[in-house]
C-alpha cells in the first residue's frame, strides 16, 4: 500500500499554489509537467542537474492540479517550490500568472510569523508513510484480532510508553474512560466481524510489531504549536482510508496508541450522522458513551488531548449540496447550542469549537477542493492503494502458479485504466474472480482484459450464467432496469448508500436482491440502520452506465429522458472536463461493443437498445456543425471512450466532424487511444502531438519486450496517419521529448511522397539531434511551406537549415527561429537569402543580435526575397539600428518589419528613419512596440509617414508618448499606441 504524505501549513505551498495550477488549461498543465523534469529545470537556472529532485513520471503524468500540488510540496522545499513554479510560468510566457505568483511570494515573505513545518516534521511524516505497507486498506482476520487483543492486555508494552509517564496515573485511569475504551473496541471489532466481504477475498497485511508506532508518527508528527494538527487522508474509493481511520481508533481503544497524546478519541461516521436532526456538539460526542453522563466538562478542560476522527466527509458535502447553505458566517463556539450536524462538523474543522483538538479526516479525492476552504493548518496524506508488489502477492494467493500470475499481470498492465483501478483491493478481487473462471482464464485472456468494460461485463455475466434465482424469466429485464436506475439515481445525487425505501422504490424483488448480496454486488451496512451499498463504487458506475443502454418498453420511447441525460453526461466529461462522470461514460461507451452487448443479453436476460449509437451519432453531428467544434472537445478523453467501445465503424462516424486534434501522449493509455482513433479522423487538417520519450524507451526494466513492441506498433500507426490522411496539412510536435525509435517512424512518414504536411512546428523539442534528423528528411520537400523551430538550441541544425533553403526544390515561405540562441549565425542567414527565392517571412525574435557589424556587407543585397522580417526582442540598440538601416536601405521587398521590444530609444529610431525616408521600398507595417521611445521620436516618425505613402501601419504600444506626439502621428496614418 502506498502513502504519499504532503504537509501544508497555514495556507502554505498546497493552499498557496493550487489556485495558480488550477488556472492552467489541459495543454498548459501538461507542458508544466514536462518542465518539471530536472533537465528542463537545469536549463532554466543553469544549476547542476542533481540540484533538483526527480518526481516519478508515473505519478506526475496522472496528476491533476491538486495532486500536482501534492507532488510539488512533497519533492521541493517550500521556497524552492514557489520559485520553480514561477520560473516555469515565465518560460511558458504566462505573464498574468507570473504577476500573481510574484505578489503572493512577496506576501508570504511578509508573513513569516506563520510558522512552517520543520524539516524534522516532514521527515517524520515521510518515514511513517514509507514504513506503512498494506495495512491501510485491509481488515484484520480472526488471528490478527486475537493478537491485537493479546497486545491490548499488555498495556505496558515498552514501545508505546512515554518514559516520563507517571505509573500511578496509568494505574488509576478513570473508570468512565476505561468503559469508553472497552465499548469502542467492542463496537469496532463487531463492525469488522459483520462486514460481509467475499469469502475468497484475501486481505494482505504486513503488520509489524511496531505498527502502532508508525500510526503514531503518521497522525502525530510532533507539531504541537499554537494551532493543532489537521490530518486529511485522501484517496479514491476502496483504497483503505476508512480502514486506516478505524485502525487508529481501535489501537487507541486497545491501549497501544496515542496514550500520552490523546485522552479521548471520538469516531464520527459521516454516513451515519448525516441524517441526524439538529443536535448539540455535546450530544454528538456522547452518542457512543457507555452511559448518559459523558464528562463534557473534562473534555472542555483539556481540548489539546482530544482527537476527532471524521470518516467520509464527502457525505457531509453531499448532504449540503441538497440543502440550503448553512454557513451564515457566524462562528459556532457553544458546545450546547443546537445546530444541524453539518454546521457542527464545519465548525469543528474550522477550529471554532475545539481549536486545540487534533482532527483526522478521510475524504474521496473528488471532494478535496470543496473541503480545503474549511481547513486550518492541514497535512494531506495521499493513499494510493496497492502497489505492483501487492498485486503480485494478492494474485499469487488466488492462482498459486507464478508463471500464470505473470501472464495475467502483463495482460492487465496493457490496460492502464484497469491496472490503476487495481489499486483498490475489491477491484483486484473482481479481476481474480473473473479470471478464475475456466472459460475466461484459459480461453481468451486478452479479449477479456482488453477494456475495463469487457472484464466487468464478463464478471457479471459469469455470476448469473449459472445462478439459480427464483425469478420469472419475464421479470429479469425489469429487475436489471431497477438496479441500474438505483445506481444512476444515486450518482446523480452523489448518494452511495441506500436505505430500504430506496430499494423498494426501485421495485427490487427479494430473490433478486438476495442474489446481489450473495454475489457481493451489493453489501449491507449493519451499523447504518440496514442501509445497502454497492460493494465497490465501480460496480455502481457500471450499472449506472448500463441504465443508458437497456432497451425501454415501446410505450416509454417518446417520454424517455435517457437521451437527454446521456448527452448531459457527455457534455460534463467531454466538454466541461468533469472527472466525476468519467468512469460512467467510459463504461457507457464500452457497453456499445456488439460482442459485450450480446454476452449480457444472453446471460443477464436483458435487452440492449440499438438506438443508443444513433443518438450518439446525432449528438456528434450537432457538435460538428458548431464553429471550432473539434477544439471544444476534450479530444483525448473522447479517444479513450471510443477505444473502450472497440467499434471501428462507429468510431469512424463519430470522428467524421473532427478537423483539429491536440494530443498530449504521456503514457501507454494515451498512446493506444490515439492509435485507435487517429486513423479514423479522415477530415483531420491539423494535428498537435506532444510526446514523452519514456513511452517508447526499450531500456526500462519495468517494461517487457512485448509491451515495448505494442507501443511501437501504436506509435507507427499514429505516424502512418501523416501518410494515409490526405487532408492533414499541419503537424505540431511542440514540447515533445522524442526517442530514437519514435523519431525514426516520424521521419519515414514525413519522407513518404504521399505525406501532405505543409506546416511543421517543432517548438521546444528535445533532444537537439531530433531537429537535425527532421531537417535532413525535409530537404527538397516541395510541399513544406511553413517551418517553426523556435525555442530550441539549434547548434549544428543551423547549417542544415541553410542547406535546405538553398535546395532547388525548396518551397519554404515562412520560417520561425525565435529564442534559438542565435548570434553570428544570423549574419550567415542574411548573406544566403538571395539563393532562395521562396522565403517570404523570417522571424528571428528573442535572439541576441547586439553585435551586427557584419550586416554592413548585406547592404549590397537589394534582391533579398523577404517580405516580412521580425527582429523583436533581439537586443538591438542605437548602433544596431544604424547597421540594420544600412542593410535594408536598398531593399525593395520587405513590407513588414517588426523591431518591437528592443531598446532602440529615440536616437536609434532617428537613424532608422533617416534610412527609410529616401528609400523607394514598399514598407507598409513597422513595429516599434516597447522600444523605450518618448515624444522626441515623433517628429522623425512623422517625416517618414509624410514622405512614404506606402507606410500605413505603425505599432508604438508600450512607449511613453504624450498626447501631442500621438496627434502628430495619427494625422494620416493608422497607428497602434
Amino acid at each position: 500500500m502506498n502513502f504519499s504524505v504532503t504537509t501544508c501549513a497555514g495556507g502554505d505551498t498546497i493552499q498557496g499554489l493550487l489556485p495558480y495550477l488550477m488556472a492552467l488549461d489541459q495543454y498548459q498543465l501538461e507542458e508544466f509537467k514536462l518542465c518539471l523534469e530536472p533537465r528542463q529545470l537545469t536549463d532554466f537556472w543553469s544549476a547542476p542537474q542533481g540540484h533538483f529532485p526527480r518526481i516519478p513520471w508515473a505519478n506526475l503524468r496522472a496528476a491533476d492540479p491538486l495532486n500536482l500540488s501534492f507532488l510539488l510540496d512533497e519533492h521541493f522545499p517550500k521556497a524552492q517550490a514557489w520559485k520553480v513554479v514561477l520560473g516555469i510560468f515565465q518560460t511558458m510566457d504566462l505573464t498574468s500568472l507570473c504577476e500573481k505568483v510574484t505578489a503572493k511570494m512577496k506576501e508570504n515573505v511578509q508573513t513569516q510569523e506563520l510558522q512552517d513545518p520543520t524539516q524534522e516534521d516532514v521527515e517524520m511524516l515521510e518515514a511513517a508513510a514509507g514504513n506503512m505497507q498494506t495495512q491501510g486498506c485491509q481488515d484484520p482476520n480472526q488471528e490478527e484480532l486475537e493478537e491485537l487483543e493479546e497486545e491490548t492486555g499488555n498495556v505496558q508494552a515498552q514501545e508505546c510508553q512515554d518514559p516520563n509517564q507517571e505509573e500511578p496515573e496509568m494505574l488509576e485511569e478513570a473508570d468512565h474512560r476505561r468503559k469508553y475504551r472497552e465499548k469502542m473496541k467492542a463496537e469496532l471489532l463487531e463492525t469488522w466481524d459483520n462486514i460481509s466481504w467475499p469469502k475468497d477475498h484475501i486481505y494482505i497485511r504486513n503488520t509489524s510489531k511496531d505498527e502502532h508506532e508508525e500510526l503514531e508518527r503518521l497522525l502525530d508528527p510532533n507539531r504541537t504549536r499554537a494551532q493543532a494538527q489537521t490530518i486529511v487522508l485522501v484517496g479514491s474509493a476502496g483504497v483503505g482510508k476508512t480502514t486506516l481511520a478505524m485502525q487508529a481508533m481501535l489501537h487507541w481503544a486497545s491501549g497501544v496508541l496515542f496514550q500520552q497524546r490523546f485522552s479521548y478519541v471520538f469516531y464520527f461516521s459521516c454516513h451515519k450522522i448525516r441524517y441526524m436532526k439538529e443536535t448539540t456538539f455535546a450530544e454528538l460526542i456522547s452518542l457512543d458513551w457507555p452511559d448518559f453522563d459523558a464528562p463534557i466538562e473534562e473534555f472542555m478542560s483539556q481540548p489539546e488531548k482530544l482527537l476527532f476522527i471524521i470518516d467520509g466527509f464527502e457525505e457531509i458535502l453531499i448532504s449540503e449540496s441538497h440543502s440550503e447553505s448553512l454557513d451564515d458566517g457566524s462562528p459556532c463556539t457553544d458546545w450546547y447550542q443546537e445546530l444541524p450536524v453539518t454546521k457542527i462538523l464545519h465548525s469543528l474543522l474550522k477550529k471554532e469549537l475545539v481549536p486545540l483538538a487534533t482532527l483526522l479526516i478521510t475524504i474521496k479525492t473528488w471532494f478535496v477542493t470543496d473541503l480545503k476552504a474549511s481547513l486550518v493548518n492541514p497535512c494531506f496524506v495521499q493513499i494510493t492503494g496497492f502497489t505492483g508488489e501487492d498485486l503480485w502477492v494478492y494474485f499469487m494467493r488466488h492462482f498459486d502458479d507464478s508463471s500464470e500470475v505473470e501472464k495475467i499481470l502483463q495482460q492487465i498492465r496493457k490496460n492502464e485504466t484497469l491496472f490503476h483501478s487495481c489499486s483498490a483491493p475489491m477491484v483486484c478481487w473482481t479481476v481474480c474472480s473473473c479470471l478464475k473462471q475456466p472459460k475466461v482464464r484459459y480461453y481468451d485472456l486478452q479479449s477479456i482484459t482488453q477494456t475495463t468494460t469487457s472484464l466487468y461485463a464478463y464478471f457479471f455475466s459469469n455470476l448469473f450464467s449459472t445462478a439459480e434465482v427464483d425469478l420469472a424469466d419475464d421479470s429479469w429485464p425489469g429487475q436489471w432496469k431497477a438496479l441500474c436506475s438505483l445506481a444512476i439515481e444515486g450518482l446523480w445525487s452523489m448518494n452511495f448508500t441506500f436505505n430500504k425505501v430506496d430499494t423498494e422504490i426501485e421495485a427490487l424483488e427479494v430473490p433478486f436482491i438476495d442474489s446481489l448480496y450473495e454475489f457481493n454486488i451489493l453489501q449491507k451496512i449493519n451499523d447504518h440502520g440496514g442501509c445497502t451499498t454497492f460493494t465497490h463504487l465501480s460496480f455502481q458506475e457500471f450499472f449506472a452506465a448500463m441504465s443508458f443502454v437497456l432497451e425501454e418498453p415501446r410505450e416509454f420511447f417518446s417520454h424517455s429522458t435517457k437521451p437527454q441525460e446521456m448527452k448531459m453526461l457527455l457534455r460534463d466529461v467531454l466538454l466541461n472536463k468533469e472527472d466525476y462522470w468519467t468512469s460512467v461514460v467510459l463504461f457507457f461507451f464500452g457497453l456499445l461493443n456488439k460482442n459485450i452487448a450480446r454476452e449480457l443479453e444472453d446471460t443477464l436476460r436483458c435487452k440492449i437498445s440499438p438506438r443508443v449509437m444513433e443518438e450518439l451519432l446525432k449528438w456528434g453531428e450537432e457538435l460538428g456543425k458548431a464553429e471550432s467544434a473539434s477544439l471544444q472537445f476534450h479530444i483525448l478523453q473522447l479517444f479513450h471512450c471510443l477505444r473502450e467501445s472497440q467499434e471501428e465503424d462507429f468510431t469512424k462516424k463519430m470522428l467524421g466532424h473532427i478537423f483539429e486534434v491536440d494530443l498530449n501522449i504521456l503514457g501507454d493509455e494515451e498512446l493506444q487511444a490515439s492509435s485507435f482513433c487517429l486513423k479514423h479522423c479522415k477530415r483531420l487538417n491539423k494535428l498537435r502531438l506532444s510526446v514523452s520519450s519514456h513511452i517508447l524507451e526499450r531500456d526500462l526494466e519495468i517494461l517487457e519486450t512485448s509491451k515495448v513492441d505494442s507501443r511501437m506498433h501504436a506509435w507507427n500507426s499514429i505516424c502512418s496517419t501523416l501518410v494515409t490522411n490526405e487532408n492533414l496539412h499541419e503537424l505540431d510536435l511542440s514540447n515533445s521529448n522524442l526517442h530514437a525509435s519514435s523519431v525514426k517512424g516520424l521521419c519515414l512518414a514525413l519522407k513518404n511522397p504521399r505525406c501532405k504536411v505543409q506546416k511543421l512546428t517543432c517548438k521546444s523539442v528535445t533532444p537537439e539531434w531530433v531537429l537535425q534528423d527532421l531537417i535532413i528528411v525535409l530537404q527538397g520537400n516541395s510541399k513544406l511551406t511553413h517551418l517553426n523551430f523556435s525555442s530550441n538550441k539549434l547548434g549544428m541544425t543551423v547549417p542544415l537549415i541553410l542547406k535546405a533553403l538553398r535546395h532547388s526544390d525548396c518551397n519554404l515561405k515562412y520560417l520561425w527561429l525565435e529564442s534559438c540562441g542565435l548570434t553570428h549565425q544570423i549574419c550567415q542567414l542574411f548573406l544566403n537569402l538571395t539563393e532562395n527565392t521562396s522565403l517570404n517571412f523570417l522571424s528571428l525574435g528573442d535572439n541576441d543580435l547586439s553585435e551586427v557589424r557584419s550586416l554592413r556587407e548585406s547592404s549590397t543585397l537589394p534582391t533579398c526575397p523577404l517580405k516580412e522580417l521580425s527582429l523583436s526582442g533581439c537586443s538591438f540598440t542605437r548602433e544596431g539600428c544604424r547597421e540594420l538601416a544600412n542593410a535594408l536601405r536598398h531593399n525593395h521587398n520587405v513590407k513588414i518589419l517588426d523591431l518591437g521590444e528592443n531598446d532602440l530609444k529615440d536616437d536609434g529610431v532617428k537613424l532608422l528613419c533617416e534610412a527609410l525616408k529616401p528609400s523607394p521600398r514598399a514598407l507598409h507595417t513597422l513595429g516599434l512596440a516597447k522600444c523605450s521611445l518618448t515624444t522626441a521620436c515623433c517628429q522623425h516618425l512623422f517625416s517618414v509617414l509624410s514622405s512614404r505613402k506606402s507606410l500605413v501601419n505603425l505599432n508604438l504600444l508600450g512607449n511613453e508618448l504624450d498626447p501631442d506626439g500621438v496627434k502628430m502621428l495619427c494625422f494620416r496614418k493608422t497607428c497602434t499606441m
